[in-house]
């Protein structure tokens, strides 16, 4: 996670003079250790604050400077130490504003997040205005809310597993629910699968086949009864009967014909040469 650092710049002219005042050599030495510090000399810039700091102790700038370059060099205890201090003697809102900020940063690299959200919160209250540290508060509120001990998120989990079993069940008592509601409101379905199982029955027994047998030729005997002619009239049988008789008799009748046909045929001599 990258958190930019915010420094204090000093536009500072140097005269050559013999002498200088106090204020001028310690606002030299910022000068001085904000130039190693963005060359990435650390242990340099870390001299220079660290010669101001000696000639003025609770100097702001020089702190939160010295801090920012512990920090770049990845030294958050000593960073979070000289922030703290800063706060401590800056005189205006602004300079506790930045202090805080960056504190906020610290305890962002250490996963310290609720630190952080405080130190960043602090750092709204002196600067409402500034949008890096509104970001960088936001995304602080989010880790950690998101962060928990193992045991609440197994306990966590657990619930979500209980929820879910119980949402499941629910689900399948409303879909049998449905399917009986369905079935009552369709009394046609319940009488079609009872006659379907009326008509289908159980399996006969060989005395009920037998039974059943004897049944159906009486019923054929009885249909053949009925179908006997009345008085005055052929049966069906008889009408069958004359018709082929007739057949046969048209036939003989036929052949007789055509055997005469034959015989009366004269035959055309045949020459012999």
């Amino acid at each position: 996670m990258k958190m930019r650092v915010k420094f204090f710049y000093f536009s500072v002219i140097l005269t050559i003079k013999i002498g200088f005042s106090q204020n001028e050599k310690i606002t030299n030495y910022i000068y001085e250790g904000n130039k190693n510090s963005q060359n990435e000399a650390f242990v340099e810039a870390e001299k220079s604050y660290r010669k101001a700091l000696s000639l003025s102790p609770e100097k702001p700038e020089a702190l939160y400077n010295l801090g920012n370059t512990h920090f770049l060099d990845k030294q958050y205890d000593e960073a979070s130490q000289r922030f703290f201090q800063t706060q401590k003697f800056a005189t205006t809102k602004e300079a506790k504003h930045l202090a805080f900020h960056n504190m906020g940063n610290v305890y962002m690299q250490k996963k310290e997040y609720k630190k952080a959200v405080e130190a960043y919160k602090n750092g709204l209250r002196n600067n409402p205005s500034d949008d890096e540290t509104r970001y960088n508060y936001a995304l602080a509120k989010k880790l950690l809310e998101n962060e928990k001990p193992p045991e609440e998120q197994e306990k966590d989990d657990k619930k979500d597993q209980k929820d879910q079993q119980e949402k499941d069940k629910n689900k399948d008592k409303n879909q049998q629910g449905e399917q009986e509601n369905k079935d009552k409101q369709d009394p046609e379905k319940e009488g079609n699968e009872g006659d379907e199982k009326k008509d289908q029955g159980e399996p006969k027994n060989e005395g009920d086949q037998k039974k059943d047998k004897k049944e159906n030729e009486k019923g054929d005997q009885s249909q053949q009864q009925n179908q006997s002619p009345k008085e005055g009239q052929l049966s069906p049988q008889q009408v069958q009967s004359l018709l082929e008789a007739m057949n046969n008799q048209e036939k003989k009748v036929q052949d007789k014909v055509n055997a005469k046909k034959v015989k009366g045929v004269p035959l055309r001599g045949k020459k012999d040469w």
